[in-house]
């Protein structure tokens, strides 16, 4: 079988990194272009010595120049880049034939306004919104597969969205109610240098952060919104936790009046039991990260609490994993006509 020529950009970071974990060796993948501006020249096998004896792993880092990656024949890009840095690159590779899988927020929200309001900023692309997929496989399988740009989801979103989203399309749920908490390991703040993410600074202690208005509420409402017929509006606190990975989510929410709660539990197995990467564990059950880390799985039980009239979801992914890379390797596979899993069994 052929393989696709691929690019990553912004590869020397935590996810950037993943990506070269999962692409270096997918089968049907050929990584043409890997860009770092502070390792440009230097072989990967070098920067990331985990990588030695890998097929490919002598490939220099380059500049990321958009004329420079196309040269290399590229078919597909991953955009591993800050929010607003990656808009700029999407454009230039859209236009020089490439197809774009972007991990960043630029290209997430379907409203301009509504992505200055949260992230502070003009869009740097607003013409591209009503093309951009935003990338949740389980969900817009069909319009990934036909896409030329694919929005990777955020890490919490998709740790919030798949449990939630089949509940409120069947009507389940009172979403007036919804109150996610979730923990996220500290590689999900990226890597750079920072006070408050330093190791003294971390171990033996959680926190909330980014409350009440956390940047992901944006795109996690944007799709509740449209899972519910109806504008949705919900409490989210995100935590950090002395974990190198993993997400845990909490999620309550009032059942709807006249509402069984067995209902829950068929309209999750109805909407996920072909899905390949989620892993249903039922009634009673509480997600655990060290089940998913280095997964591409996403793990998802639930109670409901006769006490109060309120659904408890728990979820667990790899904030890296199907928060990031391997999520966006998925629908990678699916752009390109692969089996959903290549590359992924392992992941």
């Amino acid at each position: 079988m052929k393989r696709i020529k691929t690019a990553i950009v912004g590869a020397s970071g935590y996810t950037g990194q993943e990506l070269l974990r999962l692409l270096l060796v997918h089968p049907q993948v050929e990584l043409v272009a890997a860009t770092s501006r502070q390792e440009d020249g230097k072989p990967l096998s070098d920067v990331f010595p985990r990588f030695r004896k890998l097929p490919g792993a002598g490939l220099p880092f380059m500049m990321p120049d958009p004329d420079a990656i196309a040269a290399t024949g590229a078919e597909a890009a991953f955009l591993a880049l800050p929010h607003g840095v990656a808009a700029e690159i999407a454009t230039a590779l859209l236009a020089r034939g490439l197809k774009v899988i972007d991990l960043s927020a630029d290209f997430r929200l379907n409203d301009a306004a509504v992505y200055e309001e949260f992230y502070g900023h003009a869009h740097p692309a607003p013409a591209l919104l009503d093309e951009a997929v935003y990338g949740l496989p389980e969900v817009r399988s069909d319009a990934i597969k036909a896409a030329r740009l694919i929005a990777s989801p955020g890490c919490y979103p998709t740790s919030i969205l798949l449990p939630l989203i089949p509940l409120l399309q069947a009507g389940l749920l009172d979403p007036a109610t919804i109150v996610a908490n979730s923990m996220s390991g500290v590689s999900g703040a990226g890597r750079k240098a920072d006070l408050s993410l330093l190791f003294c600074e971390c171990n033996e202690s959680a926190r909330a952060y980014g409350i009440p208005k956390h940047r992901h509420l944006s795109e996690i409402e944007q799709e509740l919104s449209l899972a519910a017929g109806e504008p949705v509006v919900i409490t989210f606190i995100p935590h950090l936790i002395p974990v190198n990975a993993g997400i845990a989510t909490t999620t309550t929410a009032k059942l709807r009046d006249g509402i069984e709660p067995a209902r829950i539990g068929e309209a999750l197995e109805e909407a996920y039991r072909d899905a390949a990467f989620v892993r249903l564990l039922g009634q009673g059950a509480c997600a655990d990260t060290k089940n998913v880390t280095r997964t591409n799985f996403i793990d998802i039980g639930w109670i409901h609490d006769a006490r109060t009239g309120r659904i408890i979801l728990s979820s667990a992914e790899d904030n890296l994993g199907k928060g990031a890379g391997s999520q966006a390797v998925q629908s990678f596979n699916l752009l390109f006509g692969l089996p959903e899993t290549a590359g992924l069994q392992c992941a």
